[in-house]
């Protein structure tokens, strides 16, 4: 018997490779090496048009000295850091509340979600295509409606022309559209907290809010932690908007790390300082991951 269970398991073998096969030479020929080219490139001078010349850590001391002197780059890492902070935590607080708000059984709940979380799956140029009608100084919405309340005292502001208001206007249009994915995944961790705790609670007579500090907040610590942490590799990554809106002006206000590698790499044609950037974002994102899943480590709670 053993050589026959032992065939039939060689046979499930040979399956799941065959079946891992096609996926894995996707990953080897479209992620992994693009990614070591990229490193390579990272230490090398290269244009697309001549070959690459190797320059050992030029493009690293590049980045260093630009951030020693407030340069480009410097102003991207700034904006970037800006809308993080702008949209992570305003993000998560709305989407929790209105996740609160749907688990109280609302009746159409269901139209609810569909309507929040619609923007999610609509394409990032579209929406930002939308918003930038909606922030025009001529004829958009939100200059009308301004001018419509204030009884004409406030005059067309130029949303995304204003170096002081172009980011506030891409945070505001990022907040709604990813308002429905955190919401979504907040009210899946809603609905996975056991009823009984809230029936115990009610019949100690806990007000809302302290079965909501006692029961909701504590166990909800675990989707907060992978909702902060996707959140924040997101915000690092953020580009499509800031190219759509604005390409990065005016002035640089609105550049980030992720434009300034476009940028680099297929405006100026200096592939290897876009790698070398794009391994510089690759740290940040993996340093400040390994700094939130330490401190919220502690967030994972038992049911009881």
């Amino acid at each position: 018997m053993e050589p026959r269970v032992s065939g039939v398991q060689t046979r499930e073998e040979r399956t799941a490779y065959l079946f891992l096969t096609p996926g894995l030479a996707l990953f080897l020929l479209f992620v992994l090496i693009p990614v070591i080219a990229a490193f390579y490139l990272s230490f090398c001078r290269y244009d697309i048009i001549h070959s690459p010349t190797w320059i050992g850590l030029r493009n690293y001391s590049r980045i260093g000295q630009d951030l020693q002197t407030h340069g480009v780059f410097y102003l991207s890492l700034r904006n970037t850091a800006q809308y993080a902070i702008g949209t992570i935590p305003l993000g998560m607080v709305l989407a929790l509340a209105l996740a609160l708000l749907l688990n109280a059984g609302l009746r159409g709940v269901t139209l609810y979600r569909t309507t929040y979380y619609l923007p999610v799956v609509t394409s990032l140029v579209a929406v930002s295509l939308v918003w930038m009608w909606i922030y025009d100084p001529s004829y958009g919405l939100l200059n009308h409606l301004l001018m419509k309340l204030s009884g004409g005292r406030i005059s067309p502001q130029s949303w995304l022309g204003d170096p002081g208001q172009a980011m506030p206007a891409i945070i505001a249009m990022s907040i709604w559209r990813g308002l429905g994915y955190n919401m979504v995944i907040y009210l899946a961790g809603l609905q996975g907290i056991p009823d009984h705790l809230y029936e115990a609670a009610v019949l100690d007579g806990a007000s809302p809010w302290q079965r909501f500090r006692a029961i909701t907040w504590p166990l909800l610590k675990p989707t907060t932690a992978f909702i902060f942490v996707i959140s924040t590799i997101g915000a690092s990554q953020v580009f499509a908007q800031v190219y759509v809106m604005t390409n990065g002006g005016p002035n640089n206000a609105t550049t980030t790390i992720v434009h300034q590698i476009f940028q680099n790499a297929f405006s100026f044609m200096k592939m290897g300082y876009a790698s070398a950037m794009a391994f510089v974002l690759f740290g940040l994102i993996l340093a400040l991951s390994l700094i939130n899943l330490r401190l919220l480590r502690g967030g994972e709670v038992e049911y009881v």
